[in-house]
Order: structure tokens, then sequence, then C-alpha cells
């Protein structure tokens, strides 16, 4: 396999946690004043997205051994809900 493909394979494998982090940060900037707290744990979006991306990558790695192979929909959903559990910690939402 060529530097070529494998970068490819790698970037396809993690634009769904990328894209899913960036419109859940963005998202939430923009709706979510409701669960906002005046002491978020990051207050940054770059931060929420980056920790938020962390979270999603290791849930497609945990999919990808569990299942063995990757894009199944049980892990895109396990993604999702890890995404937003991690946002809401990140928000202080709890505290709201």
């Amino acid at each position: 396999m060529t530097f070529y493909l494998l970068a490819n394979h790698l970037l396809n494998f993690v634009l769904p946690a990328a894209a899913v982090a960036l419109l859940l940060v963005l998202s939430s900037r923009v709706f979510g004043g409701v669960f906002r707290s005046s002491r978020p744990l990051a207050a940054a979006w770059w931060a929420q997205t980056a920790i938020v991306f962390a979270a999603n990558v290791a849930v497609l790695v945990l999919g990808l051994v569990f299942f063995g192979r990757d894009g199944k929909m049980m892990t895109y959903a396990a993604m999702v809900a890890s995404a937003a559990v991690c946002q809401w910690i990140l928000l202080g939402a709890w505290r709201a």
C-alpha cells in the first residue's frame, strides 16, 4: 500500500469523527443556550472540538476492534452518543 492510499484510508476513517465533532460543537454554540453553564470545562470552541474528536476516534477504533471492520451503524450510533455525552460534560450542563 502506498503512502497516498494509507493516508486516504486514514482520512476516510476519521472524517465522520471530525464532521460530528465540528457540527456538534457549532450547533451547541447556536442552540445550546439552555444547557450552557457559567463555567464550562472547555470554553474555546476549538478545544471542545478537539476533545470531542478524540473521543469519537476512540469509539471508532473500539468499534473496529470489536466488530472487525469499520463502517458499522452500531459504531456510528455509539460515536454520536459518546460525542453528545462528551459535549454535555464539557459544557458543564449537569450544573445548569
